[in-house]
């Protein structure tokens, strides 16, 4: 890539909202848990690098989210936590007995979160 090129995409990257880039490695995360699902006999063994890597995208999630000073309603804080502990307890079983169909929740939930904070519920 190009010194410019590369100056636009730092650019972009800084440019992002909070929002903006909270969707943005929930797509990711989501990316890569649809790649293994997809080629599950070939990738199934980057799987637990790829739930890791959902799992601190969820711990920074609903920390922020859960925390008593965030400017979110009760409801929301709790809403967020239930789907917090989901998200811990289905990557847990996950990485015990490893299965492309326990990936779907977790890749639907993260894609529809990041389509809500984008402005696209």
């Amino acid at each position: 890539m190009s010194y410019a090129a590369n100056a636009y995409a730092r650019t972009a990257q800084v440019a992002l909202t909070p929002r903006e880039a909270e969707a943005a490695v929930l797509i990711k995360a989501a990316a890569r848990l649809q790649a293994i699902q997809d080629n599950w006999d070939v990738q199934q063994t980057t799987l637990n690098e790829a739930l890791g890597f959902n799992r601190k995208v969820w711990t920074l999630l609903s920390s922020a989210a859960t925390e008593p000073d965030a400017p979110l309603p009760e409801e929301l804080k709790t809403a967020m936590a239930r789907l917090g502990a989901f998200v811990f307890t289905r990557t847990l079983d996950a990485m015990i007995e490893p299965s492309a169909d326990k990936l779907t929740a977790l890749i639907r939930i993260n894609r529809e979160l990041a389509s809500g904070l984008r402005g696209n519920p």
